[in-house]
């Protein structure tokens, strides 16, 4: 049976989705500009349907605002909710390095220090871009050691929704700024292979909130 015209193939607007997701995270779509379908659509070379249904699924992450006659725009960062992401995110991510800890091999010591030392060189080197895209790959592999698919989830789209702010704000960081930022790394997996869970934690808490000090000091956010 033919399709309704309607109705696309979930493929067509998750490629959308995921395409847009990206143009946001590294700028390409700053916060509050406007999302007009048709435009994107041209841009993607699609329709304008998978478009609407891929705004509409950004929009549940948080990532786009859709407003009645208004359209779509990416949605913009107030100091508050940089605030209760962050705040969130140091919990989770806590519980994250509790778990990692639980299940401490050498192969997962070897795997983080490797994206770490890769952060290092790209940041010695002054390539944000490289930088950003490791620091992305470092918490990505600290989810899937955890071991927890919902975590994994839950903490991978609360990270999502500022990933754009924090690539903004790394941008910025001053050449000395970004070598501290990737050594954050090397230290974190020290403190992971020490084993002390509270030093773990700690290291964790202000990694989180360093970041979002970054995310306020290069501003862009809204009120």
């Amino acid at each position: 049976m033919a399709q309704p015209a309607e109705q696309f193939p979930v493929s067509v607007a998750g490629r959308v989705a995921d395409q847009l997701r990206d143009l946001i995270r590294d700028g390409s779509y700053a916060p509050g500009a406007r999302l007009v379908e048709r435009s994107i659509a041209q841009e993607l070379g699609t329709s304008h349907i998978p478009v609407r249904e891929a705004l509409a699924r950004l929009a549940e992450e948080g990532l786009v605002v859709r407003r009645p006659r208004r359209g779509a725009r990416v949605a913009e960062l107030s100091p508050r909710m940089l605030d209760e992401i962050s705040s969130v995110r140091v919990v989770l991510e806590q519980f994250v390095c509790r778990r990692v800890l639980e299940r401490w091999t050498p192969g997962a010591e070897a795997e983080l220090s490797r994206i770490a030392r890769r952060m290092t060189s790209a940041a010695e080197r002054g390539t944000t871009k490289t930088v950003a895209d490791l620091d992305v790959r470092f918490h990505e592999t600290l989810w899937r050691l955890a071991d927890h698919e919902l975590l994994l989830e839950v903490a991978a789209g609360l990270r999502g929704r500022i990933e754009g702010f924090l690539r903004a704000a790394n941008e910025a960081l001053a050449p000395e700024e970004l070598r501290r930022h990737a050594l954050a790394h090397v230290e974190l997996v020290e403190v992971l292979a020490s084993a002390d869970e509270t030093a773990v934690a700690e290291s964790m808490r202000r990694h989180i909130e360093l970041g979002a000090e970054r995310v306020a000091r290069a501003g862009g956010i809204g009120r």
